[in-house]
């Protein structure tokens, strides 16, 4: 019976060894994606433009656009 106890015993400390090991290389994982996150959100702003930005400065640009064509079709006038 004594056998029996160390081999479940064993068994138990084997598993419970493969779950730590398991869960400190998630942990350690999860740690790198924060830090490439935080990483990525720096350096995006760099290279990419947002949305909203491009759109609101592809407005102003057709407006001044627009002022010019309104300007030349005027000039043409006289």
């Amino acid at each position: 019976m004594d056998d029996l106890q160390h081999v479940v015993n064993s068994v138990i400390a084997v598993l419970f060894s493969l779950v730590g090991w398991f869960a400190r290389e998630i942990w350690a994982a999860v740690k790198e994606l924060k830090n490439d996150l935080a990483k990525l959100r720096e350096e995006l702003p760099r290279e990419f433009v947002m949305r909203e930005d491009y759109r609101s400065d592809l407005k102003d640009i057709k407006e001044m656009l627009s002022k010019i064509v309104d300007k030349l079709d005027h000039k043409a006038d006289k």
